[in-house]
């Protein structure tokens, strides 16, 4: 006679299931509590719309507002010196774009760059700041352009720093894209999300920085914790999933750019290949090329004079 087989109840595995997502999302929540406790607001707050930016001000001069890339916050511009030597012939503004660091974001609409933009303007509008120079790094490059595109007589001129300027096939944002997804999105940003990218994160950051080494100073300046918390990995996400559509729509508009345009690239970065930034530059003859040879995509932790020459470039003509 065949015995019966014999194993966990479903019931039982959904249980062990579920206790195993629990106890990741208390361990998230406390991760989270303990990162913002040891890294509370470096700047100050405006609010617009009912959503709240954050940002660091320095300096004073001719306004100069700057766009952090996707998963990172102020501190990532702030640690590398940008803001800082900036600061010497600007008024640096610089935000945690929504859903980053201490900036809100709403999940009742769509954070494409164009959005993110709009709230930017309205803020920049609300503090009295008319005109700037506008910075990007990374997909900060985006709100940065679409500001520039659809509104270029409020803008001085563009410093683009690595951008992702044209659309390349890649699945990786689409998977990127998950933990914002509706639902099932929202599980993994506060349960499983934090726990991949908290064990992935030394291999992606030797990515980022490659061929460079990671600056020794990195780890101390950029408070990785306050990455890890669950509502700025939905940020990133979300972001991950919207750039691939917003480089088809903005990528058509390049030429309609008549104002100061000053692009950086390294042509060893691996992460937006340099050809983005030949590409922009061939769509915009005017624009200034600033080209960091065996650099990475973290160009101003790098090679900051190389940024801080492209940013003079723009503001020269500008002027």
């Amino acid at each position: 006679m065949q015995e019966k087989k014999t194993g966990i109840p479903t019931a039982a595995k959904l249980g062990l299931v579920a206790a195993a997502l629990g106890a990741a999302a208390w361990f998230n929540r406390r991760q989270a509590k303990a990162a913002e406790a040891e890294h509370p607001p470096a700047g100050k707050f405006v609010e617009v719309d009912g959503v709240r930016l954050h940002y660091l001000e320095r300096g004073d001069g001719p306004p100069l507002i700057m766009f952090h890339g996707m998963g990172a916050l102020v501190q990532d511009l702030l640690g590398s010196g940008l803001i800082d030597r900036a600061a010497e012939r600007f008024r640096v503004l610089a935000f945690d774009r929504p859903g980053y660091g201490y900036s809100d974001r709403p999940r009742n609409g769509r954070w494409t760059p164009e959005a993110q933009m709009e709230l930017a303007r309205a803020a920049v509008a609300k503090l009295g700041i008319k005109k700037p120079l506008l910075l990007g790094h990374s997909w900060g490059t985006l709100p940065a352009l679409a500001w520039a595109l659809d509104h270029p007589d409020e803008v001085a001129g563009l410093v683009l720093v690595a951008g992702p300027y044209f659309p390349f096939k890649n699945p990786s944002p689409l998977l990127m894209s998950m933990p914002a997804w509706p639902a099932i999105g929202a599980v993994m940003a506060n349960t499983t999300s934090p726990l991949v990218v908290r064990a992935a994160g030394p291999g992606v950051l030797k990515q980022v920085f490659a061929p460079n080494p990671v600056p020794a100073n990195f780890r101390d300046e950029f408070p990785r914790g306050l990455a890890l918390r669950p509502k700025q990995i939905r940020a990133t996400s979300g972001d991950a999933g919207l750039v691939q559509m917003a480089q088809i729509r903005l990528s058509k508009r390049y030429g309609e750019l008549k104002l100061p345009v000053a692009i950086v690239h390294g042509d060893g970065d691996k992460v937006v290949p340099a050809v983005h930034g030949e590409r922009l530059h061939a769509a915009v003859p005017h624009s200034s090329f600033h080209v960091a040879h065996g650099v990475g995509h973290m160009v101003h932790w790098i090679e900051l004079d190389t940024v801080l020459a492209a940013i003079a470039a723009a503001a020269g003509q500008a002027a």
